[in-house]
């Protein structure tokens, strides 16, 4: 049984799957079981419960094994059946293709099946990130809409559940399908800079454990390198221009520590060994957590030759969480939770309510939005574009999305911010109320009591749906 717990409903499912894909084959010539023990071993590394494993196990028998949800219901409990019945149903929901309407009422159908319970999400994610592994071996009309899929509803979807790692894993597996010219230049362009910033990153290594032993501080420190497919997004950006003298995280530093406490010891070692960047300065999300729940201190540091590194410290639990996301706060309510109830599962007791609002806004969404074609845009230009995070002067955390505007600031804030707002600044300087904001500025609204409505011109460059509707609903007055 691998490195699957020592349950006696998981090895049970375990020869139920087997045996109902007894002779069949995948593409790659594998046997089909060999998929969902895939699954059932991710979900296990992120110590998801012991459901969710026997659903991973039998998350296809019902499409390909021949069995009936009935069946799987009678021999392994209704919250398994309930489990394998939502991850059929978004198997079978087609995201790509000519009919718009189709497309948006699979995501919707998508997100009412997400809003129920969210471990069939985190069990569609673990089965997506293995059949793209094995991607490879279909047709290429195949490669190209599964990873384009990928790319655009998938991978997103893991940002906004706070799975980092996995996220940037989809992107760059499904990368060379989508983008196989663009990946060519990337891979050649960085080859020589990714060498060098790791030859860096090495010997930054090597300094800093000898300054903790010596500070009696008790740290890991791992090297990272920068995903690919993220890499070439920051590469197409104007002020980067496709210049990759200008990025400075190809390779970054990571500091694992037990404690807080160790994290700001961490950090006053790090600036006792290089100079911290004053024009990036230090980003402290321990303090001021973001919106999705991540925690670490982000400084950048000239190194010895010059180049500056970008370093992130964190404990062991923040780094679990940055990377796995929900699953972590699954695993860690499990260990404060020892008997669950169903109620307590339906409500996500894994997952604050904060870290899903999101999930219950786009469900709201399509209470209130009437044509497909504004759905579809609600989706894929809010709820699962990439993602800023930007500060209030009180230092409050705000979650926008990419281009998002001062105007849709004042919005995510409050109604009536957005309504009188007459001027803003960011990083205490005036600007346009369309300049588009990036992640870690400042911003402040400035406001106009008198104002009776919000300008019908903000329609113009506003990007988040929260904006656009208070918008409209002045405009129809």
């Amino acid at each position: 049984m691998n490195k699957l717990p020592k349950d006696p409903l998981i090895q049970k499912a375990y020869v139920f799957a087997e045996k109902s894909f007894i002779g069949q084959k995948r593409f790659s010539g594998d046997p089909v079981f060999s998929h969902s023990l895939a699954v059932a071993l991710l979900l296990a590394e992120w110590r998801l419960d012991s459901t969710s494993i026997v659903a991973g196990l039998l998350h296809d028998v019902v499409e390909d094994g021949g069995k009936t949800i009935e069946q799987i219901r009678s021999q392994f409990g209704d919250q398994v059946g309930d489990l394998v019945w939502g991850v059929t149903k978004i198997g079978e929901l087609k995201f790509r293709g000519s009919d718009e309407e189709v497309f948006v009422e699979n995501l919707r159908k998508m997100l009412v099946v997400m809003a129920k319970d969210l471990r069939v999400v985190l069990i569609k994610l673990a089965d997506r990130y293995h059949n793209m592994q094995t991607l490879s071996f279909l047709p290429p009309e195949k490669q190209f809409r599964i990873a384009k899929e990928t790319l655009e509803i998938y991978a997103p979807m893991a940002e906004r559940l706070g799975i980092g790692e996995l996220k940037g894993k989809l992107e760059d597996l499904a990368f060379p399908y989508v983008y196989p010219k663009e990946h060519d230049w990337v891979v050649n362009l960085s080859q020589d800079y990714f060498q060098k910033a790791e030859k860096q990153i090495s010997q930054a290594k090597e300094d800093l454990k000898k300054e903790f032993k010596k500070e009696n501080i008790k740290a890991e420190v791992h090297g990272r390198r920068k995903h690919l497919y993220s890499l070439w997004r920051k590469l197409l950006r104007p002020e980067i221009n496709k210049d990759i003298n200008k990025i400075y995280d190809l390779a970054a530093l990571r500091i694992l520590v037990d404690e807080v406490r160790d994290c700001y010891a961490s950090l006053g070692v790090v600036h006792k060994i290089w100079k911290p960047v004053p024009a990036i300065g230090i980003r402290d999300f321990i303090a001021q957590p973001k919106p999705n729940g991540y925690r670490s201190i982000h400084t950048t540091v000239f190194g010895k030759d010059g180049r500056i590194i970008e370093i992130q410290i964190r404990t062991f639990e923040m780094h679990d969480q940055a990377e796995n996301g929900v699953a972590a706060h699954w695993h860690y309510g499990q260990q404060k939770n020892t008997s669950l109830s169903d109620k307590k599962i339906e409500q996500g007791f894994f997952a604050p309510d904060a870290k899903l609002s999101w999930v219950k806004q786009l469900v709201s969404w399509q209470k209130e939005i009437a044509g497909s074609h504004e759905y579809l845009e609600a989706l894929k230009f809010d709820a699962l574009k990439h993602r800023i995070f930007v500060f209030s002067p009180k230092g409050d955390v705000y979650d926008l999305p990419v281009d998002a505007t001062p105007i849709d600031f004042a919005y995510a804030v409050h109604t009536s911010l957005g309504d009188h707002t007459a001027g803003a600044k960011v990083d205490g300087k005036m600007v346009q109320l369309n300049e588009p904001l990036k992640s870690g500025q400042t911003v402040e609204i400035i406001i106009d009591k008198n104002k009776k409505k919000p300008s019908r011109d903000w329609l113009n460059f506003v990007v988040t749906q929260t904006a656009k509707k208070e918008i409209q609903k002045h405009s129809k007055t």
